[in-house]
């Protein structure tokens, strides 16, 4: 299978090269190709000619999203368009990988891909609107929501954590944010498993439970050997935190179990074995 992986240097980027290894893929993204140039991505799809395009560029930075909402709209938006038209005029399907963020976090329970999206950031929004650029303009397409992804690279979450105690020896992190933390790893999987079918539609891919982001820190501390590390359960409020987060955005996969199979394992498995393939080098 020909597949065109976007946002191929970024941590899922990184994980859809290496598992796809076994097929004809092609991986892409800034310098080389930038979304928002509508021509630029018309010839290299046009030229590849894929059966599938992966696209995992975007502006996933949520407080710039927030301070420059333009250009978010720019790549999550207009370059999201320019990918799934490409993939119309090459009979491509795609694989849009999205975010928890579409929801406003009030529900009080798991969100189910049939739920309404409220976004309550710029973020969110640009996300959201990628999703329907997808849904308008083209019929093979699967819709990949996600939460709180890590993997290789400095600029994750437990990676933060680490360099922060390392700084300040004390943390303050906040649980009143609650989702689950998913692996690259994992999702690139996933997505993997899923490409091979086209049942198309909205997907829900996790690692499977929930924590708050305090939990998270704790577990990455532990994990690290960093139990010394003084860490302050503090709120969102209390922190002054910047954009606006969704409190409870936990995803359910439903449509993945029951109509594929795919299913992810427990966070903390997965946060594990990324610890361990660190010490790995």
């Amino acid at each position: 299978m020909r597949i065109l992986v976007t946002g191929s240097k970024g941590q899922l980027g990184r994980e859809l090269t290496r598992l796809l290894a076994g097929h004809e893929v092609v991986g892409t993204d800034l310098p080389e190709l930038d979304i928002r140039y509508a021509a630029a991505v018309m010839r290299l799809v046009g030229e590849m000619r894929p059966e599938v395009v992966i696209h995992a560029a975007a502006l996933t930075d949520t407080r710039r999203c927030e301070e420059d909402p333009d250009l978010a709209h720019q790549v999550n938006v207009l370059g999201t368009g320019n990918v799934a038209l490409a993939c119309r005029e090459a009979g491509a399907a795609l694989v849009y990988v999205s975010t928890n963020e579409v929801f406003d976090g009030q529900k009080g329970a798991p969100y189910l891909e049939s739920d309404e999206p409220n976004p309550v950031n710029a973020y969110g929004r640009s996300k959201l609107e990628g999703e329907e650029q997808v849904r308008s303009l083209l019929d093979g397409y699967w819709v990949v929501r996600t939460a709180w992804l890590y993997g290789e690279g400095a600029g994750n979450f437990p990676s933060k954590i680490l360099a922060a105690a390392a700084e300040r020896g004390e943390l303050s992190v906040v649980t009143d944010e609650i989702a689950t933390p998913t692996w690259a790893r994992d999702l690139a999987a996933a997505i993997a498993s899923l490409v091979e079918r086209p049942l198309y539609g909205v997907y829900h891919f996790t690692n499977s439970g929930e924590c708050s982001r305090y939990e998270w820190a704790r577990e990455a501390l532990r994990l690290a050997g960093r139990e010394d590390v003084s860490i302050r359960p503090t709120t969102m409020s209390e922190y002054g935190a910047f954009p606006v987060k969704p409190p409870y955005s936990v995803l359910r996969n439903q449509e993945g179990a029951t109509k594929l199979g795919i299913e992810l394992r427990p966070w903390r498995d997965a946060l594990g074995e990324y610890f361990a393939s660190l010490r790995e080098g």
